[in-house]
């Protein structure tokens, strides 16, 4: 095997096919020399794969990948996990709790049933009935007496031998309570120690919050005479815009009336000869009575002169009639 590619390619084609291919091409074996030198890169010898570094050891069955799964089965299931997630945390939150415990004292698990009962709506009733012959009623069982042993041995013990409670007790009473005197004179201590660090806090927060509405009125007044002043140079420029605009119109104005003071009647003339400007009653007599008179004329003429058409056939018909009688 010339390289680590090589022979996973050769074991993956005699794991798939069952057959084993040689990949690399034949070449001469290189002297050895007596001494063995590091196998480098770019210098390869051919000798025991059992040492050489770049063969894989191993089950052969690993170097299979495994299929990849679908992405959007891997959504999906990253979507259920999550809901169960969220589902999971509702449910903690919208659970009832217990309200959390005054200072100076905390929760604790106690079971206060005598025994545990399992509810239920339906109760499980059976009836059973067993057929047995008489028998002779059974005397009690005598209590079990277990056999004395050993010997008895006294002991006497005089007045003043055995301790006395209340001279015993009292210097564990006083200790009890001299540590809970000290407890308790510490815990008002430090009680009245936080009702002063309390009472500096509020103050503090109210001198904080004082000067804060004083930072917000002075912020305030700033931002008003500010926008004043911009409103101001605003106007100012909106007056020098409107009084440059106003002198522009006026300089405009009066070039265009000293321009247009000759070329009007000069344009005034030449629309008049091009018949742009005319008189109304003219051209209404021209476009509409003039035409009208010529079509009136025109019937009249053509009646006339199919009347003198028939008069004329009229007359030829009767002379041509008389010339044959």
């Amino acid at each position: 095997v010339t390289s680590l590619e090589e022979f996973r390619l050769s074991t993956l084609l005699m794991s798939t096919s069952g057959i084993y291919t040689f990949s690399s091409s034949p070449r001469a074996i290189l002297n050895c020399s007596k001494y063995r030198e590091p196998i480098a890169e770019q210098h390869v010898r051919y000798g025991n794969i059992m040492y050489d570094r770049r063969v894989v050891r191993g089950n052969t069955y690993a170097q299979y990948l495994l299929p990849l799964p679908d992405p959007s089965e891997l959504r999906r299931q990253q979507e259920a996990r999550r809901r169960a997630i969220e589902r999971r945390r509702t449910k903690e939150q919208l659970r009832l709790r217990t309200p959390e415990p005054v200072e100076g004292r905390k929760h604790v698990d106690v079971q206060t049933d005598l025994y545990l009962l399992e509810l239920s709506d339906k109760i499980d009733e059976s009836s059973v009935e067993c057929q047995t012959d008489a028998f002779l009623d059974r005397p009690t069982t005598p209590l079990f007496i277990p056999v004395k042993s050993g010997k008895d041995v006294a002991t006497q013990i005089e007045e003043g031998e055995l301790f006395d409670f209340d001279v015993e007790v009292r210097p564990m009473l006083e200790v009890l309570v001299g540590k809970t005197v000290e407890q308790a004179l510490l815990e008002v201590m430090e009680e009245e120690e936080l009702a002063i660090l309390r009472a500096q806090q509020r103050a503090f927060e109210e001198l904080r919050s004082a000067e804060l509405v004083e930072v917000q009125r002075l912020e305030e007044q700033e931002r008003r005479r500010r926008e004043e002043k911009e409103r101001r140079i605003k106007q100012q420029r909106e007056a020098l815009q409107r009084e440059k605009e106003s002198v522009e119109k006026i300089a405009a104005w009066a070039f265009a009336k000293q321009y247009l003071s000759e070329l009007l009647p000069r344009v005034y003339g030449m629309l008049r000869d091009k018949g742009y400007f005319y008189d109304p009653v003219e051209r209404d007599v021209e476009t509409e009575f003039l035409p009208w008179v010529i079509k009136e004329v025109n019937n009249t003429l053509g009646k006339r002169y199919v009347a003198r058409t028939i008069l004329n056939t009229l007359i030829r018909d009767i002379a041509e009639q008389r010339l044959e009688e």
